[in-house]
């Protein structure tokens, strides 16, 4: 692989083939306004928008201000490099806690990881894209959404029965799923087309294993129902909730386990059968008829003044491993990261920052004591075995 250009070279190649959009994601990956970069490279927000649209190209020397601006090499904004067509917005959660320019930063980290999948793919082949897109009633019921999400159930293969890793399934059908990097706390779980690939972030701060699962599951209620679907309304919001509900604890099967009355040693047991959290099995429970008004709403003011971490935690939430394998398996056959890194032409740091979010893979720490230690309260040794 030939060795990327630096320097003023690199700059120069840049200003003769400058892509656009290259500009746009890098900004608003960093979180700037136009007005905030042209401060930062003494130029107008005129000409930054010009070279946005692609109205005007910038010269080397503005090209070689604008990568030090922005962290990024300057053949970053070379053309050749691939770019997802994005035929939709992306679904964010809490539209109104969150600012357009956040949403924008977190859309922009999407398309950088989309730019390191789509190497990956020169090398590894990604399982295919299998997610349904099923069409909605023009306006749908409950009813309507959880046909819905049992025709997914069926597209997917899944049987009867609790979805053992909700986050491996869309996985195996051809999503990729990642954490969020550390952006915004008020950046909640979203998912995008990009280009042809559907892709699911998930705000890590959500150490939970029944709230991941439900996070993967609503994202993926955005993925099948609502590719041309205006995102943040309350509504989109409450259908992708609700075939959250249906996929992963189907009506037919959940609603003999419900208990009639709040019988909480029973809601545990279903809350480990089925991987959700009591919230989202007391909701089930009223929205189901098997909890009165009354019962729903004690259940929840007990849920709510216990606060979280919820009772019965079930661990830490599903880990994304899709990409984590597809970069071990290049290396294993004499593509190095570094390689994938020089040819996807982003920068290292945020290609790994990028790997990062893949992963869950955490070192085990191992303690051993020995007998006579314990009683002297003697020195611990630690042993850490890499691949946890």
């Amino acid at each position: 692989m030939p060795t990327p250009l630096r320097g003023s070279r690199g700059a120069e190649l840049a200003s003769r083939s400058f892509e656009p959009e290259a500009l746009t994601t890098a900004r608003q990956l960093r979180g700037l306004r136009k007005n905030e970069l042209a401060k930062k490279v003494a130029l107008t927000p005129a000409a930054v928008s010009q070279y946005e649209l692609g109205q005007s190209r910038p010269s080397t020397a503005v090209v070689a201000q604008l990568a030090m601006a922005l962290g990024v090499p300057a053949t970053f904004f070379a053309a050749g490099h691939p770019h997802p067509t994005v035929p939709s917005a992306a679904h964010f959660r809490s539209l109104r806690a969150t600012t357009q320019l956040q949403r924008d930063q977190a859309v922009a980290f999407g398309k950088i990881a989309w730019r390191l999948v789509t190497t990956i793919e020169h090398y590894v082949e990604l399982p295919p894209v299998a997610l349904p897109r099923l069409a909605l009633p023009s306006e749908p019921s409950r009813a309507d959404i959880a046909a819905v999400a049992r025709d997914a159930r069926d597209a997917l293969g899944v049987p009867a029965g609790p979805i053992p890793h909700m986050t491996r399934l869309l996985e195996a059908h051809g999503a990729v799923v990642l954490e969020l990097p550390a952006m915004s706390e008020r950046v909640d779980a979203f998912s995008h087309w990009y280009g042809s690939r559907p892709m699911v972030f998930r705000n890590p701060a959500k150490n939970d294993k029944a709230r991941s699962r439900f996070d993967a599951a609503h994202e993926a209620g955005h993925l099948v129902m609502h590719l041309d679907a205006e995102p943040g309304s309350r509504i989109i919001e409450n259908q992708a909730h609700d075939f959250a509900a249906e996929f992963l604890m189907p009506s037919g099967e959940i609603l003999a386990e419900l208990p009639q009355r709040l019988d909480w040693e029973t809601l545990y047991g279903l809350k480990r059968r089925w991987g959700t959290s009591l919230k989202a099995i007391v909701y089930r429970a009223h929205a189901l008829g098997t909890f009165r008004d009354a019962t729903y709403k004690r259940a929840m003011m007990m849920l709510s003044q216990n606060g979280d971490p919820e009772p019965c935690d079930l661990g830490p939430r599903e880990a994304p491993l899709l990409l984590e394998r597809a970069v071990r398996l290049c290396d294993e056959t004499g593509v190095s990261f570094d390689e994938l890194v020089a040819r996807s032409g982003l920068p290292f740091g945020l290609a790994n920052e990028v790997y990062a979010t893949a992963t869950m893979t955490r070192p085990r720490l191992a303690l051993s004591v020995d007998e006579g230690d314990v009683a002297t309260d003697g020195p611990e040794v630690l042993q850490l075995f890499p691949g946890y």
